[in-house]
């Protein structure tokens, strides 16, 4: 038998997903489930790992894997990794189901992400390698979203009342 979920979060790396996803999930009653965890689970090594070793297009295909069958099995709340929508097929999926691009501004990004090492794509300079990343994809995560909630200057609580309020959602 194949679930749904019942929200699923998107937006860049940093933006809060995993710790939104988890209150979110707490509050509805529900599992939690994070294609990143998914995939480091099932690679057995971190994303950073698979960047360096395999590249990025290796890095998205295995994704895409994860992604579909998170969509397809899980009846929670859904965060995805922030690159997922760069696959048109992802998107396409995303069409069916309740999303919320979380966002943030650059300034607070650069905060929460620092020089993270991994964070393969923000490991050199990363306030311009931000602003690209976003230049190519908020119209991405806007087109699959439902609702977008800003998460600058609130706590991971004020977002997931936030995404509750979005979409009209109540606490089990």
């Amino acid at each position: 038998m194949s679930a749904a979920p019942v929200v699923v979060l998107v937006g860049p790396m940093g933006v809060g997903k995993s710790t939104v996803g988890g209150l979110l999930a707490a509050r509805l009653g529900c599992a939690f489930r994070d294609t990143d965890d998914d995939i480091v689970a099932a690679e057995g090594r971190t994303i950073a790992d698979i960047f360096v070793d395999e590249g990025e297009a290796a890095f998205r295909a295995i994704e895409k894997r994860a992604v579909r069958a998170a969509l397809a099995g899980h009846g929670g709340v859904l965060a995805l990794g922030g690159g997922a929508i760069l696959d048109a097929a992802t998107r396409e999926l995303l069409a069916g189901h309740r999303v919320v691009y979380l966002s943030m501004e650059v300034e607070e990004a650069v905060q929460r992400t620092g020089l993270n090492t991994a964070r393969p794509l923000l490991a050199v300079n990363p306030r311009r390698q931000w602003r690209e990343l976003m230049d190519a994809r908020r119209s991405l995560y806007t087109d699959v979203a439902h609702a977008v909630v800003a998460t600058d200057g609130r706590s991971p609580e004020e977002v997931a009342q936030a995404v509750l309020d979005a979409l009209e959602l109540k606490e089990a």
